[in-house]
């Protein structure tokens, strides 16, 4: 079976410590068999560490939407940040891509959703996050799993990681799998293996907000979000 990390960011993000060539390293180093890279509302990173190792790196992207954030796997063309989420989802779909929701009810977070805008996208989405590393509170996680089983949906959980550190604190155990349609048909299958990372953990994302603002990086190759 593949050890899957479904949520983690690159220095692309504004929040993360993790350069692309660290990140695969770390991978190979704790056994990660597959990681979905996915920035806030770029592909430019995901796509510098799958020319390292592409078997090991799928490209995501972690999109912004009016409502709440989106979770996708698969992406090839960069989504935009600020539209519906009917519109986020169109737009993944065309592509093909595998769409999940992102910590959904993590009220610490500007991405999580209300459970009305939620629950008008469910039918649209192929799983929810019912486990994310970095959430604060259990409770967050325990809404997000029992959404999912009352609606029967499957569930991915993640390490959200910022850091190499924090990789691999939330891994689904999957059957091979290439490309989304086949993703979708083992995820129902996944074996979870998740820890719940330690509150300093979110130091690593707030210095490196504080970092990027003293020395702001920039992909020479990202394309303008609006």
């Amino acid at each position: 079976m593949l050890r899957v990390e479904f949520h983690s960011h690159t220095s692309y993000s504004r929040d993360s410590l993790t350069n692309p060539k660290r990140l695969v390293k770390a991978c190979r180093k704790k056994g990660i068999d597959r990681v979905i890279v996915t920035d806030h509302n770029t592909i430019a990173g995901a796509q510098a560490a799958k020319i390292l190792d592409p078997e090991l790196v799928i490209v995501g992207e972690e999109i912004k939407t009016t409502q709440g954030e989106i979770l996708a796997a698969f992406v090839v063309e960069e989504i935009p940040y600020g539209l519906s989420p009917q519109e986020t989802i169109s737009r993944l779909r065309d592509q093909g891509a595998f769409i999940s929701v992102s910590h959904p009810f993590d009220t610490y977070r500007s991405g999580h959703w209300k459970t009305s805008a939620l629950m008008e996208i469910l039918p649209s989405v192929d799983a929810i996050e019912v486990f994310n590393s970095r959430c604060w509170l259990p409770e967050f996680n325990h809404q997000a799993k029992k959404l999912a089983e009352q609606h029967d949906i499957p569930g991915t959980v993640g390490s959200d990681a910022h850091a190499p550190i924090e990789l691999g604190r939330a891994i689904l155990r999957l059957e091979h799998f290439q490309g989304p349609d086949e993703l979708r048909s083992v995820i129902r299958q996944g074996i979870p293996e998740v820890r719940l990372s330690p509150t300093w953990f979110h130091l690593i994302s707030r210095f490196a907000v504080f970092r990027k603002r003293l020395l702001p990086v920039q992909s020479p190759n990202r394309k303008q979000s609006g």
